[in-house]
């Protein structure tokens, strides 16, 4: 049990690297199609192989398969990280983290949306804690950097809802195809959509960048993209998605030290209070209200 928690806490903070390594990449002047093409470019070997690994000895995927896999390849991946990268260009990587942990309430969100799912009384009240961290922490964030920081926040807030529709959508194809082969497939879809996109909207001459934006995008790659998603899903197999969970609250206060030490972001009273109702919230809405009669 121990090493399954680790391992979940290792992953949540790999995974809040992301931000961090994004936010130190733009002060070399790339922006984000380039950004986002060397990241996917470097982790594409490795999606690649690990889709295959997970396909050995597995039926061949069937064509209604294949249109599921771009579909969440599409919305899970590459818009979702896409979003994601553009939104970091306008917004400090603490509200990134903050907002993208939003995710739980927007799955059940859109199953109440989509399948008519009720949502619980607790529910309700641990989004509404989560969602008032968030606006916190927002306006003070635009009380001192301006308006472009709506705009940042409305694409990360878009990206949140990319991937929650993934999450939505892809549990049949998990029970399936197995977490392994589908992730692995789904973000080689990913990984060729933001190559093709790279190559539509931006001459080659682009390619050419900064020696630090490659080896930050190799450790994106490799310690935040690739890393993190292997180390959940062992971490998942030990002790369960609903521990796991709870260990990725470690998230957002990772992000938030991180960004205090390597980016110099400020850490203020309002950050403080905005990351402890999120959390809380969170917490309440993940954990509580599976309790019977809440």
């Amino acid at each position: 049990m121990a090493s399954g928690l680790l391992l979940a806490l290792a992953g949540s903070i790999a995974f809040s690297g992301k931000a961090i390594i994004v936010k130190l990449a733009y002060r070399h002047g790339v922006d984000a199609v380039t950004l986002i093409m060397y990241r996917m470019l470097f982790a594409l070997p490795i999606f690649a192989v690990m889709a295959w690994w997970a396909s050995r000895g597995k039926p061949p995927l069937s064509r209604k398969d294949w249109l599921g896999v771009l579909g969440l390849g599409i919305t899970g991946y590459y818009l979702a990280s896409f979003l994601d990268f553009a939104g970091l260009a306008y917004i400090s990587a603490s509200l990134e983290r903050l907002i993208l942990y939003l995710n739980p309430t927007l799955v059940v969100v859109l199953g109440w949306l989509l399948y008519g799912r009720g949502i619980r009384w607790v529910q309700a009240a641990g989004m509404l804690v989560s969602y008032c961290g968030v606006v916190l922490v927002f306006g003070h964030e635009a009380n001192l950097q301006g308006t472009n920081v709506a705009w940042g926040a409305l694409l990360v807030f878009l990206s949140a809802v990319s991937y929650a529709i993934y999450l939505v959508y892809s549990g049949e194809m998990v029970q399936r195809l197995g977490s392994l082969r589908l992730v692995g497939l789904a973000t080689t879809v990913a990984c060729l959509c933001c190559l093709a996109q790279f190559v539509v909207l931006r001459p080659l001459e682009a390619a050419v960048v900064a020696p630090e934006v490659i080896w930050l995008s190799v450790l994106n790659a490799t310690l935040c993209t690739a890393a993190p998603v292997l180390m959940v899903m062992m971490a998942i197999e030990r002790i369960g998605a609903g521990m796991a969970a709870q260990a990725g609250m470690v998230g957002p206060l990772s992000t938030i030290l991180m960004g205090v030490w390597i980016l110099s972001e400020p850490f203020t009273v309002w950050v403080a209070a905005g990351t402890a109702l999120v959390v809380a919230g969170i917490f309440v809405f993940t954990r509580l209200a599976r309790r019977p009669g809440a």
